[in-house]
């Protein structure tokens, strides 16, 4: 049972110090306080990250910028259950989903408050479970190919890591471009990334895509780099497989190498996701319109947010993890 709204506490996953992933725990936390341009969300799902078990391990660099004790969880679906004093687009009950500000509570929580302007009317098609697998990894996505590489319709991209929670939304959001998308992963995963729409499959563990992708017929417009891995190795190799003019985007450090990009004579960056309300409602209609279907492999109750964790770091499941907390 929620927390109603009237009591001053909610039920919530907290950590009180950045050392390791035992220190969350499922206890009694403060009401979120709700500022004018917020809206008070009661929340039934939260998608899980690998910056969240990062965050909570004080590995990721954002750790030292927040404050403890700390709620993590930045992927959220629930329902409006008030609304700050300046807030007019949104009314109480209304379904919606955000990805939250990383520097306030998150929202492994019965309740988040959230910017106004960081939320978006859930996709109506889909359920609140999947509507809070998509706002961090569709808004990292759309970041990355839309408004960074300008993906254009007709054009070839190579998606390394294409079954994970942000490379399978990348198939997709690609394919529904109109772009000619080429995936990688391991071979158990072949089948599901072609499910996906993926034009292509290149086995990371048995092939060397550069090897595949090295004549000018096969080279691509746009990289897009969700894996990263040793010393970014994943990365070097890429920049030989980009056509000239062509775009090599990262969502995993280290920093595309400048240089580089000068020599292959492409762009090149790394994005940061930022949250945006206005994004998440174009995502949301090509959800509606089904071009866009969420991949939810595991779904978990609240309290079990530190086995969420240790699954999500093995970095083998096919699409997101989810907390259901109503």
């Amino acid at each position: 049972m929620t927390t109603p709204p009237s009591a001053k506490n909610m039920k919530a996953m907290r950590i009180h110090a950045f050392t390791n992933q035992s220190h969350l725990t499922y206890e009694d936390a403060p009401l979120p306080t709700l500022n004018k341009d917020d809206v008070l969300i009661r929340v039934h799902a939260a998608g899980v990250n690998p910056i969240d078990w990062k965050v909570c391990a004080g590995t990721h660099p954002l750790a030292a910028k927040m404050e403890l004790p700390l709620i993590p969880g930045w992927d959220v679906a629930g329902t409006i259950e008030a609304v700050g004093s300046a807030v007019t687009n949104f009314k109480v009950g209304e379904a919606v989903f955000a990805k939250p500000d990383h520097f306030r509570q998150g929202a492994y929580a019965e309740f988040i408050a959230v910017r106004a302007v960081e939320v978006a009317p859930k996709p109506a098609s889909i359920s609140f479970v999947e509507a809070a697998s998509l706002p961090l990894v569709a808004l990292t996505t759309w970041q990355a190919l839309i408004l960074t590489a300008q993906l254009q319709q007709g054009q070839r991209i190579l998606i390394h890591g294409a079954a994970g929670g942000i490379g399978s939304f990348a198939v997709q959001l690609a394919k529904a471009k109109g772009a000619y998308v080429i995936g990688t992963g391991s071979a158990n995963n072949q089948a599901f990334i072609a499910e996906l729409g993926a034009d292509e499959f290149i086995d990371y563990n048995n092939t060397d895509f550069e090897a595949l992708l090295k004549d000018a017929s096969q080279k691509v417009d746009v990289v897009y780099d969700t894996v990263g891995n040793a010393a970014g190795e994943t990365q070097s190799r890429s920049w030989s497989v980009l056509k000239e003019g062509g775009f090599l985007v990262s969502i995993v450090r280290p920093e595309p190498d400048k240089a580089l990009a000068e020599q292959y004579k492409v762009g090149s960056a790394l994005v940061v996701v930022s949250p945006s309300g206005e994004q998440l409602a174009e995502i949301a209609k090509l959800v509606d319109a089904g071009a866009i279907k969420p991949i939810v492999s595991v779904v978990l109750p609240l309290a079990d947010a530190l086995e969420a964790h240790a699954l999500n770091k093995t970095g083998h499941t096919r699409g997101k993890i989810v907390l259901q907390v109503v």
